[in-house]
């Protein structure tokens, strides 16, 4: 599958979440062993996961950061298991030695959280490797994002950050075609901001990227549904994926591969987007 060349008519992409960590909050310690996550990549593939994201550093609200040697020490053993897939695999990363070990093992996309901003050198990985990348908005980090997130406009500072980060991204030799973006749901925004951000979702086609969506099971969803746990949000989040595919969404990333593909598939139906 070719992660730069992807029509806005195209049906909907499900990207699928394997977390090699023991503190994220959805799924932490699950999958934390090599053998183990292979086997769930395996499993979300034949469940409909167009795409992997494989990641070794949770990113929840509050979480630490992680060295790129650990993070490597986690990733890399599974990412070998996986060789042979035929799907296209993204590593969930900031970090540039992360990024360029994984793109030797057989990654093909990185997912950089910090937009290429929390480490120097990603830029130049990221170009030597020709390979696709998705920036995502975050106001501030893990660790103080949650903090009263401020803006005046919600999509448009968003835009005028990814307006920032593309001609950055370029500059350092990039190629546009092979940039992504992400609003970052939940990464320093209030429900209100998370909630306006999907509505007006289709005003990001004004940067003519393919846009990713992550809303799985996230707490918004839980503050909208009076305070249900994460393993309690699934409908809401077909509701936030069925939205997203409605506004415009290139692919959502998700935990549940089997039941948000099945949304996707019908809301692309009603979408006229090539589902059937």
């Amino acid at each position: 599958m070719d992660l730069t060349c992807i029509s806005p008519n195209a049906r909907t992409l499900v990207m699928g979440i394997v977390n090699i960590t023991p503190d994220s909050f959805y799924d932490g310690g699950r999958h934390s062993t090599p053998a183990r996550a292979a086997a769930y990549a395996r499993t979300l593939i034949a469940d409909g996961a167009d795409i992997l994201d494989i990641g070794g550093e949770s990113s929840r609200p509050g979480a630490e950061s992680l060295s790129a040697d650990r993070e490597i020490a986690r990733v890399l053993p599974t990412l070998e298991r996986l060789r042979e897939v035929d799907v296209p695999i993204s590593i969930d990363t900031y970090h540039a030695d992360t990024a360029r070990r994984a793109l030797a093992a057989g990654a093909t996309m990185i997912n950089d959280i910090t937009a290429l901003r929390g480490d120097p050198a990603m830029a130049d990985v990221i170009a030597e490797a020709g390979c696709p990348c998705v920036l995502m908005h975050m106001q501030g980090t893990p660790q103080t994002m949650q903090q009263e997130p401020r803006y005046k406009d919600i999509v448009d500072d968003l835009c005028a950050f990814f307006d920032d980060r593309l001609r950055f991204a370029v500059e350092r030799g990039i190629p546009l075609r092979n940039i992504w973006i992400d609003p970052g749901f939940g990464f320093g925004k209030s429900p209100e901001h998370n909630l306006t951000m999907l509505r007006r979702l289709r005003e990001f086609q004004r940067l003519g990227r393919p846009l990713l969506i992550g809303t799985s099971n996230k707490s918004t969803i839980g503050f909208v549904l009076g305070g249900l746990p994460p393993e309690e949000r699934t409908e809401g989040t077909a509701a936030t994926v069925a939205i997203a595919v409605f506004n415009g969404a290139t692919a959502v990333r998700v935990h549940d591969v089997k039941t948000m593909a099945r949304v996707v598939r019908v809301s692309d139906a009603i979408a006229d987007r090539g589902a059937i």
